[in-house]
């Protein structure tokens, strides 16, 4: 059992709640957690929307040298054992892609692809369906209480801890018979630059809010980088916590991207430039995925589109301690339809069945 537990530590900032790239190690794993989901929701679906845009640019040594690849993720996983991939619903549909991304401190990994520290901040499952059109992104919480293959019960996170991206993979395929294709590393620092890149954007506060140096009052904010560092890394004065952060982070995000496409960037060389400059150095990705796969992935995703990327968390139960950590018990029951549909490319068609598990657009 992990016996280093954040969530243990010290919350509060003499001046309030970090900002979102503060990198204290006394913040606590909740908060960490959910500031790196929305670095590694917004990191890699900017860095495919932004290829597809960009097109051949990504061909040339000023962006694809910028993305570091990870050695011999899936080398040591016994291909007997693990999930069949998954088949497109339709059949002229592509093969569906599914992603891992851990959200970590720093890109900067040892030859096994562990971040420095050997912490996982957020994990996600991200689906790009066969259609092209859909995409789901599922929040794996990292206190999730699970079956560690070899290790026995722990939290999730300790999986990469023990054993980096490979066990992490292997846990997370034992526990949803999900296929996973590829594996992403996400620097979160990027998506504060982008939104920079883009000007600043627009999110809807319901209700009066202050965090550090800065005040949200009710209705539309114009956010800049240094503002939604505050904005998204906001712990206290919520009245639904966390779950309100991780709302708001998303409802960031849907606004990001609608800036993103009605901006002109595609049109703007220079704004491309700078907007995949940014965005490819906050990334690593297994070396099984060659610049020319990520090219052609990119590109069959020219259609889509963020009113189709639905963001669910993994249904849970509720929380309790094992020992002196605080951990997250997930629902199997709820959870294995959505794995069911999942491995069935078939979660867009049902996500109306997972309401409690999607996240609203307008949060406070």
């Amino acid at each position: 059992m992990s016996t280093d537990d954040p969530a243990e530590r010290t919350e509060r900032s003499e001046h309030g709640d970090e900002p979102l790239d503060d990198h204290d190690s006394s913040d606590p794993a909740p908060s960490r957690s959910l500031r790196r989901a929305l670095a590694a929701v917004g990191v890699l679906t900017l860095v495919l929307t932004l290829l597809a845009g960009g097109g051949i640019w990504f061909l040339t040594d000023r962006y694809a040298g910028n993305i570091d690849r990870i050695a011999n993720v899936f080398d040591d996983l016994d291909e007997d054992s693990r999930p069949a991939p998954p088949t497109p619903v339709e059949a002229t549909a592509e093969d569906p892609v599914t992603f891992l991304l851990v959200g970590s401190d720093t890109r900067e990994t040892t030859d096994e692809g562990v971040a420095e520290g050997g912490r996982s901040d957020a994990i996600m499952i991200a689906r790009f369906s066969g259609d092209r059109r859909h995409a789901q992104l599922i929040s794996i919480p990292r206190d999730s209480w699970v079956d560690i293959p070899g290790r026995g019960m722990d939290k999730i996170n300790a999986a990469y801890a023990f054993g980096g991206p490979t066990l992490l993979i292997q846990t997370v395929e034992q526990l949803t018979s999900v296929r996973i294709d590829h594996y992403v590393t996400i620097d979160f620092q990027g998506i504060i630059q982008v939104t920079d890149d883009l000007g600043g954007v627009d999110v809807v506060v319901a209700e009066e809010t202050s965090n550090g140096p800065y005040t949200f009052p009710a209705g539309v904010n114009h956010l800049d980088g240094d503002q939604a560092r505050w904005y998204l890394g906001q712990r206290y004065g919520l009245e639904g916590g966390d779950f309100d952060r991780v709302r708001r982070q998303q409802q960031f995000l849907q606004a990001m991207f609608s800036k993103l496409f009605s901006s002109g960037t595609f049109d703007d060389l220079g704004r491309l430039d700078g907007a995949l400059r940014t965005v490819t150095a906050a990334v690593a990705v297994d070396d099984t995925l060659s610049d020319a796969d990520l090219l052609s992935l990119a590109y069959s995703l020219r259609g889509l589109r963020p009113e189709n990327v639905e963001s669910f968390t993994a249904p849970v139960l509720g929380t309790g301690r094992e020992g002196a950590a605080s951990v997250v018990y997930l629902d199997e029951v709820t959870g294995e339809r959505m794995w069911a549909y999942l491995r069935s490319d078939s979660l867009a068609a049902n996500a109306g069945e997972f309401g409690d598990e999607a996240l609203p657009d307008v949060p406070r």
